[in-house]
């Protein structure tokens, strides 16, 4: 069933006081207020999702009718909160890696000021203490259910840059501006909590095609967007326009149904990273696998017989690195159909595995001539038809790639075929589950396709 990938909800207060007996009703009239027009075929409700708020249709609406319009007035950001003087001015002092420390102060106020215009949107957030990341989860849990997936690393980085970003900036601006910030909001808890509301509720309107060379644009909070939640197989998408925002549907969505939009083509171990869920297999037709680059490094290693063999492997590599086709950090990326890293893949496999002389000649070319990328193009279909060297390899770094995870496949596939051992495990191991066999079902695809 389609809902079963929504994004899980709590309501609940947020920054203090009594919660609203009826945060529908209230914000519905705050719609009304900021000009943000809602079709009268959708409505917002808790019925007809699988858990917490969600929007759903009133009537039946067909593909290029507008589901509601949000003005830019009643966005959130750093520009339209009530210290967005404030933070334009300081702006070069609140600089980071992430770009979202302007927003995250404007929400930090926002929250605990007792007349903040937002607060009836404040009411259908979700509960900030129970949000479902796998920041929130013990270490050990997420190291053992994830392992593998690329989720522990990802989020221990996160954390990293979050305990950094909040004692070098985010703690000494507010330190500076007491009356603007009270004591309860300085907490480096309540701030990893918002950095993962921002990280799952946020929006990043697009550059125009002219502006690809410019920074991207600073995230919004988009009321009323956010209710939203998230299939690869979406029935709406947010059109951005000078004055409004636009959800538009896209699919026909019968009466009754609840209206999905899109965060973009999105692999599970991402989602369940940035989002907190992710969508049952084979339900997310974006659902990727990665090869560490090392990894295909690694592999080929393991063919080398003599020195000799070895240092031109890590030649090969070095002359790899100044193409920029391969990194330390990088990964090749295999979705169900399609090599998504293509390039990278083919430059990789075909510098690795050709005789010394010609990757000696294609050394002096500084890389292929013009024209010669064709020859190798590298799809799912194609794979059967490489060469056997890169066949080889690449099996050999599946096979390397297999082993990161703590459990087989057949494993998964009998926790997943057992409805009742299934339905023993936690929400964690569910989630974890469905990561780990998506991925491994990509993997063992391939090791079928260069046998």
């Amino acid at each position: 069933m389609e809902t079963e990938a929504k994004r899980r909800r709590v309501a609940g207060p947020v920054g203090g006081g009594d919660e609203d007996p009826d945060p529908v009703a209230g914000f519905l009239s705050w719609c009304g207020r900021v000009g943000l027009e809602l079709s009268p075929k959708v409505a917002v409700s808790r019925e007809g999702t699988v858990a917490g708020y969600g929007m759903v249709t009133r009537e039946s609406v067909q593909p290029g009718e507008l589901l509601f319009t949000v003005p830019r007035a009643a966005l959130l950001s750093q520009h339209t909160c009530s210290i967005g003087g404030l933070l334009e001015r300081e702006r070069g002092t609140l600089q980071s890696q992430s770009g979202w420390v302007p927003l995250l102060l404007a929400l930090l106020h926002e929250l605990q000021a007792p007349a903040s215009p937002w607060s009836p949107y404040f009411a259908l957030w979700p509960e900030l203490g129970r949000l479902k990341h796998p920041m929130f989860w013990p270490e050990e849990e997420r190291r053992r259910l994830l392992q593998g997936t690329g989720v522990p690393e990802a989020v221990e980085k996160d954390l990293a840059n979050i305990r950094r970003e909040y004692y070098s900036i985010v703690l000494p601006f507010m330190e500076a501006h007491p009356e603007l910030f009270s004591p309860r909001v300085r907490s480096l808890e309540l701030y990893q909590q918002l950095v993962a509301l921002v990280m799952a509720y946020s929006f990043q309107e697009p550059l125009e095609e002219d502006d690809d060379e410019k920074e991207p644009n600073s995230p919004l909070m988009v009321p009323a967007a956010d209710i939203l939640n998230h299939l690869a197989n979406h029935n709406a998408n947010l059109e951005y326009s000078p004055d409004c925002l636009r959800m538009v549907a896209t699919q026909p969505i019968p009466k009754g149904r609840e209206i999905f939009n899109t965060y973009g083509q999105m692999a599970n171990w991402q989602l369940i990273h940035m989002y907190g869920f992710v969508e049952p297999y084979p339900g997310n037709t974006d659902d990727t696998a990665d090869i560490q680059m090392v990894t295909v490094r690694e592999a080929a290693l393991q063919g080398t017989k003599v020195e000799a063999e070895r240092l031109l492997l890590h030649e090969r590599w070095d002359f790899l690195c100044k193409l920029e086709m391969v990194g330390e950090e990088g990964a090749f990326v295999i979705g169900r159909e399609e090599v998504i890293t293509e390039e990278e893949l083919t430059t990789t496999l075909k510098v690795l595995c050709m005789p010394a002389e010609e990757f000696r000649e294609f050394k002096d070319q500084d890389g292929w001539e013009d024209g010669d990328r064709e020859e190798d193009s590298l799809t799912i279909t194609d794979i059967p038809k490489l060469r056997a060297s890169w066949r080889q390899l690449l099996r050999d770094s599946v096979l390397l790639t297999l082993q990161t995870y703590a459990t087989d496949l057949k494993t998964e596939e009998d926790l997943l075929s057992n409805k009742e051992a299934y339905a023993r495990l936690s929400w964690r191991e569910q989630q974890a589950l469905q990561v780990r066999y998506g991925q491994k079902m990509i993997l063992h695809n391939l090791l079928e396709l260069t046998s």
